[in-house]
């Protein structure tokens, strides 16, 4: 039998600790949060990834009354931001949410397990890691990669 532990390296920040680059990706998901269409389970999600030509490309989650029919703020986010810049690559993505009240939820919140398995598929197709930031109003984290979400994730095994 093998055994073997998996460490996923998270740094916690506040917002003065980001970059400009960064701040302006956190302000984005941010602002995204508010185009989110929610009325089911008035959890608000927005998500902000930056490309490689430099564009940031916004999403927010989109609800049905007809489960599951609604889309996640990632993949609303990384689905449009390939079909509209094909040949950018993902460099960062930003994702931030609030309550119906409006007020930004405490701790971060990760993506679902959906969200990570498409997310990693763009970050496969850049060939480098794309940064996660995951924003709350306590404290931010900053994991290296979508990887790093998912460890065991499915792959294209050799």
């Amino acid at each position: 039998m093998k055994e073997f532990e998996i460490v996923i390296p998270v740094k916690a920040v506040n917002y003065d600790e980001l970059d400009e680059t960064d701040r302006t990706l956190v302000d984005s998901a941010r602002q995204a949060t508010e185009r989110s269409y929610a009325p089911y389970s008035n959890f608000c999600v927005g998500a902000a990834i930056l490309l490689s030509n430099g564009e940031i490309v916004t999403g927010a989650n989109q609800e049905n009354v007809a489960y599951p029919s609604g889309t996640c703020a990632e993949r609303t986010a990384c689905y449009y931001a390939h079909a509209t810049y094909p040949d950018a690559k993902f460099k960062t993505i930003a994702i931030a949410a609030r309550d119906t009240s409006g007020n930004e939820i405490v701790n971060p919140v990760a993506p679902c397990g959906a969200c990570r398995q498409a997310l990693l598929e763009y970050e496969t197709l850049a060939g480098e890691n794309v940064k996660v930031i995951l924003v709350g109003s306590k404290e931010i984290f900053i994991l290296p990669s979508v990887a790093a979400t998912l460890p065991l994730a499915f792959t294209d095994f050799d």
